[in-house]
């Protein structure tokens, strides 16, 4: 059996895709609208998070962005568990928005700690420029 044929169109008939050995990954974008993860007592939700973000260290390429809306806007604050991580991602290059209306509400704005305070158009850029988008 002869093998595969290299195409240029990636569905013709009998014919495979070139494999170069590289693959091309794509900007990332990661929403984080909880103060913690997943559906589970608080102190749970911020352990999984905090092994979420130490993994997401290590991953190449780091994602673009990580977008902190809602509740989780509070993973930026004074206080919060992450906030190792966040600076070690941000040292890497990783933008950290926060939304503003977010902490506003919240009354937290004087307590950030890592990231950039921005807008809601700030997040929708970040996601419109993303080929993946993650919502933890």
């Amino acid at each position: 059996m002869s093998p595969p044929l290299a195409c240029a169109e990636p569905r013709q008939a009998g014919c495979t895709l070139a494999y170069s050995g590289k693959v091309k990954k794509m900007p990332t974008v990661i929403l984080i609208t909880a103060n913690g993860m997943g559906r589970a007592d608080i102190a749970l939700q911020q352990t999984l998070m905090a092994k979420y973000l130490s993994l997401l260290e290590d991953q190449e390429p780091p994602p673009e962005a990580l977008c902190f809306y809602t509740e989780g806007v509070r993973l930026v604050t004074e206080g919060s568990p992450v906030l190792a991580f966040l600076r070690q991602l941000e040292a890497r290059g990783v933008q950290l928005i926060v939304c503003k209306t977010c902490l506003d509400y919240w009354g937290i704005t004087g307590e950030v700690r890592v990231g950039r305070v921005g807008g809601m158009t700030d997040i929708l850029d970040a996601q419109m420029r993303a080929d993946k988008v993650i919502t933890l």
